[in-house]
């Protein structure tokens, strides 16, 4: 006999005490993310929010949902793992601008040509917070921090052009201090078939005094339509310097699970002990 359940609330995905800074950018991604889920009527067991390291990682234990805090840069190979192994849940990757586009780079641009369906949100306030404001790949020329003290020479990381450029089937852009459009951003991500990124512009208000809530306000430009193609969508970001809001681009298109024919679930599939005889058993059946 099957239970209907309460439709959830955001009570329900009230995790650990927070310890980010007072005024941080995490807290409205964090609260943007539990809105989406509950406008959705996801449940907490339904989901599974997998992180890397950094002060936006913590954000698998602020929300109570199935968690997986993993090392730094790695949280997309795990979220992959996950989604694989178990189709029928919500998979959520979370991390900052470093764990992603620096250490984790390379499993990026796997995750989005793969199209594994899962949704990416990158909480970029352009530093690392976590030890202490140092310049990160997406920090601007000339950034002055404590590891670039006469200007960074290197130029941000481009990480949604990248995302464009191999395949990504949804790719935005939203802002913390714009919590309804980012939550509407995030529900839409969620909703998709297929590897979702939404790059948020999380401000950092203790390491990081340029790129501000009131910078954002001054410079974001809002894209209201989807861009028609990945070539419209990058010019539009090199035109305004990466400072938009908005879906820049969306793409329907056969995700990961649905191309390897992948249609089970493993709750249905584990008639006894995880073994290794069970293993041989769904090796041979689904490879």
């Amino acid at each position: 006999m099957s239970v209907e359940l309460k439709k959830p609330t955001l009570k329900d995905f009230k995790g650990d005490t927070s310890t980010w800074c007072p005024g941080c950018g995490h807290f409205s991604v964090m609260a943007g993310l539990q809105r989406a889920l509950v406008n959705l009527g996801i449940h907490p067991h339904e989901v599974i929010t997998v992180t890397g390291i950094g002060c936006s990682s913590k954000i698998s234990e602020y929300t109570r949902t199935y968690g997986f805090h993993t090392i730094h840069g790695r949280a997309l190979p795990v979220a992959q793992g996950a989604k694989m192994a178990a189709p029928e849940m919500h998979v959520i990757a979370a991390g900052g601008d470093g764990d992603g586009y620096g250490i984790g780079a390379g499993h990026f641009v796997h995750a989005v040509r793969r199209n594994i369906d899962l949704t990416y949100l990158v909480m970029d306030n352009s530093i690392y917070g976590l030890t202490k404001g140092q310049t990160s790949p997406r920090s601007q020329h000339d950034f002055v921090s404590k590891t670039t003290l006469k200007g960074n020479k290197e130029y941000p990381l481009d990480a949604l052009s990248i995302a464009l450029a191999n395949g990504a089937t949804f790719v935005a852009q939203a802002f913390s201090g714009d919590v309804k459009r980012m939550s509407e951003l995030i529900e839409k991500a969620i909703q998709h078939k297929g590897f979702s990124l939404v790059n948020i512009f999380s401000p950092c208000v203790t390491y990081n005094k340029v790129n501000t809530y009131d910078y954002y306000r001054d410079h974001l430009v809002t894209i209201d339509e989807p861009l028609p193609t990945r070539e419209e969508a990058i010019r539009v970001l090199k035109e305004h310097d990466g400072n938009v809001q908005g879906l820049l681009f969306v793409e329907e298109r056969d995700d990961f699970q649905k191309q390897l024919g992948i249609d089970w679930k493993m709750r249905d599939v584990q008639n006894g002990p995880m073994d290794e005889a069970m293993i041989r058993a769904l090796e041979k059946e689904f490879m």
